[in-house]
């Protein structure tokens, strides 16, 4: 089906432009959503008189996604979960997860607007990608450890997925000495 659409779609085209794309597509999701028209004439007469609001809400729509990307591109939210010995978490970090992270910190951003592949199932530093508008991207940065400390070292560069980063235990500093008794020959002096 070919759509005149009536804004920027990333991997699809500029405003303005007659596309052919699915039907299913068109029909569940541009035209429903109004951001394209079916390409007849009588559509397209009726996209150039429109021509000048629909630029103008999409400079607006532009201008207002940029303003919340200069607050927050780069900023770096800690993410507290329960995780193993390994850094594996237990659960995971989804894209819903985000925006309930996001949202706790006063921005309103759509599940739609996160681009996050598969969900996040170590703890570590991630960086999260989201497209506040089809020209403003910006990337965002989330601490997954298993408590606030844990985040605060990792924050730091230290690497938390050994028994010394979890415990406070020097795994190379360990001798059997430390857990056996030497002068024991194995038999206990009460039973002899």
């Amino acid at each position: 089906m070919d759509v005149i659409l009536l804004e920027r779609i990333s991997k699809l085209g500029q405003m303005g432009e007659t596309v052919k794309v699915r039907d299913g597509f068109a029909r569940n999701y541009l035209l429903p959503l109004g951001k394209a028209l079916r390409a007849n004439a009588a559509n397209k007469t009726r996209f150039e008189a429109e021509r000048a609001t629909l630029e103008a809400r999409n400079l607006e729509r532009k201008s207002e996604a940029q303003k919340v990307a200069d607050v927050l591109d780069g900023k770096s939210f800690i993410v507290v979960r329960s995780a193993g010995e390994t850094g594996q978490l237990y659960g995971s970090v989804a894209a819903r997860d985000v925006v309930e992270i996001l949202a706790a910190e006063g921005f309103n951003i759509g599940r739609n607007q996160v681009h996050l592949n598969t969900p996040i199932k170590a703890i570590g530093l991630h960086k999260v990608e989201l497209q506040l508008h089809a020209e403003v991207e910006i990337h965002v940065e989330l601490n997954v450890a298993r408590s606030a400390e844990e985040a605060e070292r990792q924050s730091k560069g230290e690497e938390l997925t050994s028994v010394d980063a979890i415990y406070g235990v020097d795994e190379d500093a360990l001798r059997p000495e430390d857990f056996f008794d030497p002068e024991a020959d194995g038999v206990d002096e009460d039973e002899a």
